[in-house]
């Protein structure tokens, strides 16, 4: 059984299909999706319906180490309906029930609609994210990525010297509150302190230079922060153009893996305490996980 490729935009995002990641997951074939990452940075996995939470834990750990715990504290959050190995990015509740109307959970998802790579904010940062759809609205609520690699490239010479060992904050209460989030707690701040990152990277594995943005960034490490805030802002803007983004769709049941070292993505609006999105999320990282 192999692995097979069609994608879905010549350099960027494609369709894996040929095998059955529910029952049949092997190293091999686990190499073949790093290889198709490397090229494409977003791969969609289609079988129909939802991989159980086993299966999609276990293609999480094939493909590198993932989370188990929290890597922030919410206010008010209560215990996951999921297993810990999975983020539940979704909008419903402990009790299953759809989030209410400016509870803090939901105003903290709703910073999902801005461009972002996840766990930036993190010192270990994530290598995979692996998104598995199992209730979508029926309406709204897709996915765009974009690819920071092709960004990169098409910056002009003067603008790539420019930024190039150039060092940007990252903070998951920066974005949030970009969103509406209300002030975080003291206890939220201190749980994920803001964390530095290179905004030029060189991706393993495709060898290729990227730019590495996200709404978490605020500023560039020893600019005034206004410039700073504004470079970030332009970039952002120059990356996240038609020709580089790729929207994606999601039907119950898609899987869809991306890179989070040379992607952007975020979530389009939908109503989010009206219809039910069951989203669940692995997410692999760069370094073992430390207890």
């Amino acid at each position: 059984m192999a692995l097979i490729v069609t994608p879905l935009q010549p350099m960027f995002a494609a369709e894996i299909s040929g095998v059955d990641l529910e029952h049949a997951l092997d190293s091999r074939i686990a190499a073949q999706i790093v290889d198709a990452m490397n090229q494409y940075a977003v791969c969609i996995y289609r079988p129909g319906k939802p991989l159980s939470n086993e299966a999609h834990i276990a293609l999480g750990k094939m493909l590198g180490p993932i989370d188990t715990v929290p890597v922030f504290k919410i206010a008010g959050r209560g215990k996951s309906r999921l297993p810990p190995e999975l983020n539940d990015a979704s909008n419903i509740d402990e009790n299953n029930e759809i989030m209410k109307e400016n509870s803090r959970l939901i105003m903290f998802r709703r910073g999902d609609r801005l461009w972002h790579s996840d766990m930036s904010f993190h010192p270990n940062r994530a290598v995979y994210s692996l998104l598995s759809a199992h209730e979508i609205p029926p309406v709204g609520a897709d996915t765009e990525f974009a690819d920071m690699r092709a960004a990169y490239d098409a910056l002009p010479h003067e603008r790539k010297a420019e930024i190039e060992g150039l060092v940007a904050i990252h903070s998951i209460w920066h974005s949030r509150q970009l969103a509406g989030y209300p002030n975080p707690t003291d206890e939220e701040l201190a749980s994920r302190p803001p964390t530095p990152q290179k905004l030029v990277q060189t991706v393993p594995g495709s060898g290729r230079k990227t730019l590495y943005l996200a709404s978490h960034a605020s500023h560039i490490e020893g600019w005034p922060h206004e410039r700073g805030a504004a470079l970030l802002a332009d970039l952002t803007q120059f990356a996240t153009q038609a020709q580089f983004v790729y929207r994606h769709r999601w039907r119950v049941g898609d899987l869809v893996i991306w890179d989070n070292r040379c992607t952007m993505h975020r979530g389009t609006d939908y109503e989010d305490t009206r219809y039910r999105r069951d989203v669940r999320r692995a997410t692999t990282r760069e370094n073992a996980i430390s207890a």
